[in-house]
């Protein structure tokens, strides 16, 4: 945080950065942060809608909570793998706190994700989704989430400069991540051992989380809320952990 503060013009220009370098040469820019899930949730509801909608009440917002949490997950770790090897040629001439590079592309996931929130919001209106004061408590998994997607990208930037096949065993691991996440499909037919495991993925606990808060209409157990917590808290310690311990190697493999 005091880095933040103490480079925070620098913090600013490349948040600002980041996001522009997503879009650029784009016809359309900042709107596939709008488009990308809309169209990922439209072809999702086609394939799937027949098998697990008509026992799913509020279906396409099931999925829609999938999605927007996931997409982040997926969008700030992915993203955040590169933010010190892109960043390189800086914090090698100049003494910067190298985390603020994946910081700031943690920060460009986070404005994307709220982008979608609010188009999420709209389709629960559309959907008859009663608001009220437990849509509030939406801020808790969000802080969660985001706190979880800093400590893995921390983990996979420091470990991508040492091994640069990690991105592509990362989007094995993402996929499998996101088939274990019961987008798409409810945990209703599985056992009550099958369904206990699902929570040792942390994605899906956030995930239930905004599913519980949302279609439920109800503010989720004190279980959830400690589950989230310990997975972010985990994530952000295994972040700074491997991150000491790799740091002083990075200046031989840029």
């Amino acid at each position: 945080m005091r880095a933040i503060f103490k480079y925070s013009f620098l913090f600013s220009e490349l948040v600002k950065r980041d996001f522009k370098k997503k879009y650029k040469s784009t016809y359309l820019g900042m709107l596939w942060s709008l488009l990308s899930p809309l169209m990922t949730l439209l072809v999702m509801s086609l394939l799937f809608s027949g098998l697990f909608g008509e026992r799913t009440p509020h279906y396409i917002i099931y999925l829609f909570c999938g999605n927007i949490c996931f997409s982040y997950f997926s969008d700030a770790t992915g993203g955040g793998m590169g933010a010190l090897l892109s960043n390189s040629e800086i914090f090698s001439k100049i003494d910067i706190p190298k985390p603020i590079f994946v910081l700031s592309r943690s920060v460009t996931s986070f404005i994307n994700f709220a982008l979608t929130l609010a188009v999420f919001f709209i389709f629960c209106i559309f959907d008859k989704i009663s608001f009220g004061l437990h849509f509030l408590a939406l801020l808790y998994p969000t802080l969660m989430l985001t706190m979880f997607n800093l400590g893995i990208a921390l983990v996979l930037s420091a470990l991508f400069i040492l091994f640069r096949d990690l991105q592509y065993l990362w989007s094995v691991v993402s996929l499998l991540i996101m088939y274990m996440s019961a987008i798409f499909y409810t945990t209703d037919t599985f056992g009550e051992t099958a369904k206990r495991l699902f929570y040792l993925n942390p994605v899906y606990v956030y995930i239930t989380y905004f599913r519980e808060g949302v279609i439920s209409s109800e503010i989720p157990d004190g279980a959830l809320h400690v589950l989230c917590l310990i997975y972010a808290l985990a994530a952000v310690l295994l972040g700074a952990l491997v991150y000491n311990r790799l740091n002083y190697k990075f200046v031989y493999y840029i």
